[in-house]
């Protein structure tokens, strides 16, 4: 890869690219530090996020049926009218 290349990839020069770097991972880590977080926890909260995702994974596809189901009620008769209707001009 040329030096152009890198550039293009990583955003600009490699030195200018990890002061950019080093000084928002300053700043953050005392963003982070000052609302108390931690990054285990901040990974420990995402992992439940998808656990709770995957157990209520099959409930969630039943009620998106439930949904689909409802609006089809409403909207594959409206489109037959428009349809009937549209035919009807042409």
């Amino acid at each position: 890869m040329s030096n152009r290349q890198l550039d293009r990839f990583i955003g600009g020069s490699p030195g200018a690219v990890i002061l950019k770097l080093v000084f928002l991972s300053f700043v953050v880590g005392v963003l982070m530090s000052a609302l108390d977080l931690n990054p285990l926890d901040i990974f420990d909260g995402v992992v439940a996020f998808f656990e709770r995702l995957w157990n209520m994974g099959f409930e969630a596809l039943g009620r998106l049926g439930g949904y689909f189901l409802l609006g089809a009620v409403v909207v594959i008769p409206v489109w037959v009218v428009l349809r009937l209707l549209n035919m009807g001009r042409g």
